[in-house]
């Protein structure tokens, strides 16, 4: 999982960083190219039925965004996420890994258009691939999208909320989510720490401004990322999932007007591992126990 914050998609790290980069895009006019960079690490977890299992992850996001007139915006942002596996004698999967190194490629297209009295529709089409190494690329393709409406008002503080529809190998996945964007006073905020995409529903995180350029929050979100698994592992072009609650602390540092760094620690809460065979019936599910996370994430737009 990143964050998706997941832990990968299912991490919070990289996602909050562009949920930042997004909302003081959206007070710029022209087209802006934006990159961020993540590296991930979440520590050995124990297996229910004995083993443990831990995670190093690279998030990469790169992309443009820009009005287009009348108060509409558009952007692409091209994903791509590695994560390498590492388990010790995982018992309920046989002593073997059920996966080691998986990647995710993909796009997506956020569009955003001004409606009348402070309303705006969003749709944020996209299409990934998430896989093992050695899986096939044709049976791991995800697509679907996200619909949101959101309420800007006099003070700036936005509400609203959207509702995300994916095909997820082999499952179809629904779910509602809220859009916050909420200054409760002059240092305090209310936002969501990561958009909502294939991995699963933004959370929500408190936020602090500090003085001298620093911020801090403390944010949870819901994470799941399915992939297809190898065509030579243990259950060959099988489905494995991973699914968790990422709960963290972060500290954001303003570099420059265009940079910042943010720095995470938490833990992955309700954690769980799943492999199911080539048509997504299940075949083993494995609790992990809570789960140290670390990350950092560097952003900059141009």
């Amino acid at each position: 999982m990143n964050f998706e914050l997941s832990r990968r998609a299912s991490a919070p790290l990289l996602a909050a960083a562009l949920a930042t980069a997004a909302a003081a895009q959206a007070q710029e006019t022209g087209w802006r190219p934006f990159v961020s960079l993540t590296p991930v690490y979440q520590g050995s977890a124990d297996l229910d039925g004995g083993g443990d299992y831990s995670i190093w992850s690279a998030i990469v996001r790169a992309g443009v965004s820009g009005a287009i007139g009348g108060g509409n915006r558009a952007g692409v942002t091209l994903n791509y996420d590695y994560s390498d596996h590492s388990f010790s004698n995982p018992a309920r999967f046989g002593g073997a890994a059920p996966w080691n190194i998986v990647q995710r490629y993909g796009a997506s297209i956020p569009l955003s258009f001004g409606l009348r009295d402070g309303w705006s529709v969003g749709l944020v089409p996209s299409f990934d691939w998430f896989r093992e190494n050695g899986a096939d690329a044709g049976d791991a393709f995800t697509w679907g999208g996200i619909v949101s409406a959101t309420k800007r008002f006099a003070d700036g503080n936005r509400l609203g909320f959207g509702m995300g529809l994916f095909d997820r190998i082999e499952e179809t996945s629904v779910f509602p989510f809220l859009l916050v964007d909420w200054r409760i006073s002059d240092r305090w905020r209310l936002v969501n720490p990561l958009p909502a995409g294939p991995t699963g529903p933004a959370g929500l995180e408190i936020e602090y401004r500090l003085d001298g350029g620093w911020d801090v929050g403390l944010g949870a979100a819901w994470r799941s990322t399915r992939f297809r698994l190898s065509k030579d592992g243990t259950v060959a072009n099988g489905i494995g999932e991973e699914r968790g609650v990422p709960v963290f602390l972060r500290a954001t540092r303003t570099l420059a007007e265009q940079m910042s760094l943010n720095l995470y620690a938490g833990l992955v809460t309700a954690g769980q591992l799943r492999v199911e065979d080539a048509s997504g019936n299940e075949l083993h599910e494995v609790d992990f126990d809570p789960a140290p996370l670390f990350g950092a994430t560097f952003s900059a737009r141009f």
